[in-house]
């Protein structure tokens, strides 16, 4: 092959099979995601054995439950630009650092007030990581097989949360509530030489910053070993006017961005709603508190495997279409609930279909999110949806007191749940109505350049 020619690189990533090199950037990244997934839910584990060794009320705890999520939201603010500006894979390190010095140090809490204000402090770090992740991941990936791999590896984050569950319950009763805390501390800091030696830059992004084309050979010698890349210049990654947060408002990325935006707000609001308040919503109705909260794991289950069915028919079919099917499912699942608790079995079923759907599609979202944007924002486009995505969550989490108060019943109560999911499915659609520029090096499978 002749060596004195242009290559665009995503064109070369696609030619080219998945390789060795790529699949070990989605394994870190998950790696990195299942830490996130454990740290996030941690408060979660420790709060009732912390709440009869400091002897703490309910009304106290909150500010800790809240102080995480609005650590996450201003994470995602801030990370994303910042990662557009010097890197994906710096921006992992130091977040991944981030999260776990601060959840080391949550152990050594000696109030609630100083727990709660280390829980804000992991809580940006943590809104940091996840999306560049995805970001990393995405730029890796054949746009062919770009929401299957890119959702495969999200879904560490709900196996991290999981598993965490099972380790915290083991580690409280030997060693108390600060163990669980020590493990989400060390588990980011004995990643950091991994991800320091085995990640590399987003080759996207070195194409973008005019890095010296014997690096970004290098890195795509990684893919295709019997590429001759010898004297190769790289393109195919267009520059952008403006700020990373400018251009997800310019002309044709505007309404993507809010439709998106609409769909993460709805996608986490009913998420959180249900993962915070089901186990004492459906006991109400009956359950022992381990039935309650063996079918809660569902919600977990049905979306890790959600997102792996999804990510691969998102491949195959317009993703949009997909996605808004899912949530159009996930309302009449989440409907189903309120009338299936005569029935574990059939409460069962409809936690997994409620899981399936809301949470694979909140996976399928993200793989969205980084094939909508340009290199040059991709960053500050997923960690901003994830953002505002976070305000959902919080509201999500409040507003099942609220719903419970009223006094509706199962049945009417869980048609209220249902409607976020239906707002989701009229968001997604709507985007892939309005649909994305063609930009520069873009191809119609996925346009964001």
């Amino acid at each position: 092959m002749p060596t004195s020619r242009t290559i665009d690189v995503q064109d070369f990533i696609n030619r080219h099979g998945v390789s060795g090199f790529q699949i070990r950037i989605v394994v870190l990244c998950f790696l990195v995601v299942a830490i996130d997934g454990f740290d996030t839910a941690a408060i979660g584990y420790i709060a009732p054995a912390l709440r009869a060794q400091w002897q703490v009320s309910q009304a106290q705890l909150a500010p800790l439950f809240g102080a995480g999520l609005l650590g996450l939201m201003i994470g995602a603010f801030l990370f994303g630009p910042l990662s557009d500006r010097i890197g994906r894979k710096a921006m992992l390190i130091v977040t991944t650092a981030f999260f776990g010095l601060a959840s080391l140090a949550s152990a050594w809490s000696t109030s609630i007030e100083m727990l709660t204000v280390l829980r804000f402090v992991t809580g940006l770090g943590l809104g940091g990581a996840m999306p560049n992740a995805i970001t990393l991941t995405s730029e890796y990936c054949p746009e062919a097989r770009r929401s299957f791999l890119t959702m495969a590896m999200f879904c560490g984050f709900t196996v991290g949360s999981a598993l965490g569950g099972f380790a915290a319950a083991h580690l409280i009763a030997d060693h108390g509530w600060t163990s669980v805390l020590v493990l989400g501390g060390v588990l980011p800091l004995a990643l950091l030489p991994l991800l320091a030696l085995g990640l590399p830059e987003s080759v996207r992004f070195l194409v973008l910053r005019q890095a010296a084309p014997e690096r970004i050979a290098r890195l795509l010698a990684r893919i295709a070993p019997h590429e001759n890349l010898t004297g190769a210049s790289f393109t195919g990654i267009a520059a952008r006017k403006g700020s990373p947060i400018g251009q997800l408002f310019q002309p044709g990325l505007v309404a993507g961005t809010l439709c998106l935006w609409l769909t993460f707000f709805m996608s986490l609001l009913i998420f959180y709603l249900l993962s915070s308040w089901l186990p004492t919503i459906i006991s109400s109705a009956g359950l022992t508190l381990k039935q309650a909260s063996l079918v809660t794991v569902m919600l977990a289950t049905g979306g890790t495997v959600g997102g792996l069915v999804l990510g691969a028919l998102m491949d195959r079919a317009n993703p949009h279409a997909v996605l808004g099917l899912s949530y159009l499912g996930a309302a009449g699942f989440v409907a189903l609930i309120g009338s299936a608790t005569g029935s574990v079995v059939l409460l069962a079923v409809a936690v997994f279909g409620a899981g399936f759907c809301v949470a694979g599609s909140q996976i399928g979202i993200n793989a969205l999110a980084a094939s909508t944007y340009p290199t040059a924002s991709r960053a500050t486009g997923v960690s901003w949806a994830n953002a505002v995505g976070r305000i959902g969550s919080v509201v999500g989490s409040m507003t099942g007191a609220s719903l419970i108060g009223l006094g509706l019943g199962l049945p009417a109560t869980f048609g209220v749940v249902a409607v976020p999911a239906l707002v989701a499915a009229v968001g997604i659609t709507l985007k892939g109505r309005l649909g994305t520029p063609a930009l520069p090096g873009a191809t119609p499978a996925v346009q964001a350049s």
